[in-house]
């Protein structure tokens, strides 16, 4: 059976979210797609965003396999969709984004089966989606659910949430870039505290630490990530792409490398039709229309 793409979906509704394959065992019933996304108040779409479940709340929306291997093609998918600007993903019901990986999977692997396997690839191929990601996080972000939040470009939190890499209290660390995305996001006595007592925060800790961007009343998170997304979604998409990639390099680049990535996109931008319709709206004060090109 052919994939539909996502703009081929948005046309089929709701409904088709789950995808041609969603047989039950299959992947596509684990990440529920709505795009456009809709508002939860009024049912209206938003216009260029688009909203991806994980769908396990039963087992408060745990990592396994086959749910990391959907989320990934569904991103990518939106990715290559010129229709959609910005993605929020969330947890199904209200306890937990992700309680943290499947450990049930996990306890029998051995250092060759997950050479083999690889599951971690999937996680870098997330970081390369173009697109903003924003995490609407309710209740726990805990192992990989915290690992899948800070791969997300931003954190809104509910009151509720709760973050932390509790594996050290299984005999492991975080395997899914626990270590690194903490410490680059709190510093590396807060991140070594918490990895090494594997200490849960609340979500005005996290904020206070720097790990979200904003924390809300917990029955307003998904709404002020859908708004949050359509501000985003609202400003000139390839320019939003060029600042998120510039800002990703920040963690990873001297300063002087970091500088001459940003100029360098800085200067790609004035090729585009959006640069001269950006700076001529602006002096003829009347709101831009951008084209994505």
């Amino acid at each position: 059976m052919t994939r539909k793409s996502p703009r081929q979906m948005a046309t089929a509704g709701p409904s088709a979210a789950a995808g041609p394959s969603a047989a039950a065992g299959t992947s596509a019933d684990l990440v529920l797609v709505e795009y456009p996304a809709r508002h939860p108040l009024t049912n209206e779409p938003i216009e260029h965003v688009a909203l991806l479940t994980l769908n396990r709340p039963g087992q408060l929306n745990a990592l396994n396999s086959l749910l990391m291997a959907e989320l990934v093609v569904r991103l990518q998918e939106l990715d290559a969709d010129d229709a959609y600007r910005c993605i929020v993903i969330r947890g199904a019901g209200e306890r937990a984004f992700a309680a943290g990986a499947d450990i049930r999977e996990m306890a029998d692997q051995t250092p060759v089966s997950l050479t083999l396997v690889d599951s971690f690839a999937r996680w870098g191929l997330i970081r390369r989606i173009r697109k903003p990601i924003i995490a609407a996080v309710r209740g726990f972000a805990l192992g990989g659910g915290c690992e899948l939040a800070m791969a997300c470009d931003m954190i809104v939190a509910g009151e509720d949430a709760q973050f932390g890499q509790p594996e050290i209290r299984l005999g492991i660390i975080p395997g899914a870039g626990g270590t690194q995305r903490l410490t680059r996001a709190v510093g590396k006595a807060k991140a070594m505290e918490l990895i090494l007592t594997g200490r849960s925060i609340s979500a005005r800790e996290a904020e206070r630490v720097g790990l979200v961007t904003t924390v809300v009343p917990a029955e307003e998170t998904f709404l002020a990530a859908l708004d949050l997304a359509a501000r985003i979604a609202a400003q000139p998409p390839l320019a939003v792409m060029a600042a998120k990639e510039a800002i990703d390099r920040a963690d990873e680049l001297a300063l002087s490398a970091g500088l001459e990535f940003e100029r360098r996109n800085f200067f790609l931008l004035f090729a585009s039709e959006d640069q001269k319709e950006g700076m001529a709206a602006f002096a003829e004060k009347r709101p831009p229309r951008w084209k994505g090109r």
